[in-house]
């Protein structure tokens, strides 16, 4: 299965790619948030790293490549078409925002942000919230542009730090602290989807202080 591809920019459309690696073209789907990265990258010269989402279900039997520029928007992604109704082409597409932007409408239970993305309306966006709410925490922490892989660690406090810091973009100091005010607020916290909620919850209530 194709998960990430390197290569030379053959042609760059509206919605999609093709990337030639090892003397093969492959078109990779691209999500709006994606195609702005590669706006100015020039057909022929500039050369991409994508990290890949392969689809091919019985609703959509061609099969899709879907592009990223990090895991992390691949592992929302992917998330995301877990919602029923919600195929892999219609994902891509409402993918037109930041992934931190809509999931943190996820956990607000922002219906009016979320039936603004394309192609989703009302009654989807209320699945899509129905659904991931309470499970997308972590990807609402996410500072954009900085993405960077995941360490699996069996200590649940220390996976969470490293993911807030090599994924998500916070200082390690930073982190520490987000997990301990999260740990203080609530210490029955015992997996690491419940605390990334934690810590997110904390975040939210610390910039409203502000406003």
């Amino acid at each position: 299965m194709i998960r990430y591809i390197k290569g030379q920019i053959m042609k760059l459309e509206e919605d999609r790619i093709v990337v030639v690696t090892g003397g093969v073209g492959y078109e990779i789907l691209l999500p709006e948030i994606v195609r702005n990265v590669y706006l100015n990258k020039k057909e022929g010269e500039d050369t991409v790293e994508l990290y890949i989402s392969f689809q091919q279900t019985a609703q959509q039997p061609k099969p899709v490549l879907i592009g990223f520029t990090s895991e992390i928007e691949r592992e929302f992604f992917e998330r995301l078409i877990q919602v029923k109704n919600i195929g892999p082409v219609m994902a891509a597409r409402a993918m037109t925002v930041p992934v931190s932007v809509i999931a943190g409408a996820i956990e607000d239970r922002d219906v009016a942000t979320i039936k603004q993305l394309k192609g989703i309306g009302e009654r989807k966006a209320e699945m899509i919230i129905s659904e991931l709410h309470g499970k997308v925490g972590k990807y609402a922490l996410l500072r954009e542009g900085e993405h960077r892989a995941v360490e699996k660690i069996e200590d649940f406090k220390k996976q969470v730090e490293n993911v807030l810091v090599k994924q998500l973009g916070h200082s390690r100091v930073e982190a520490s602290a987000l997990i301990a005010e999260a740990l203080k607020r609530n210490p029955e916290v015992s997996t690491p989807e419940e605390l990334f909620e934690e810590v997110y919850r904390g975040q939210k209530e610390g910039s409203r202080k502000f406003v």
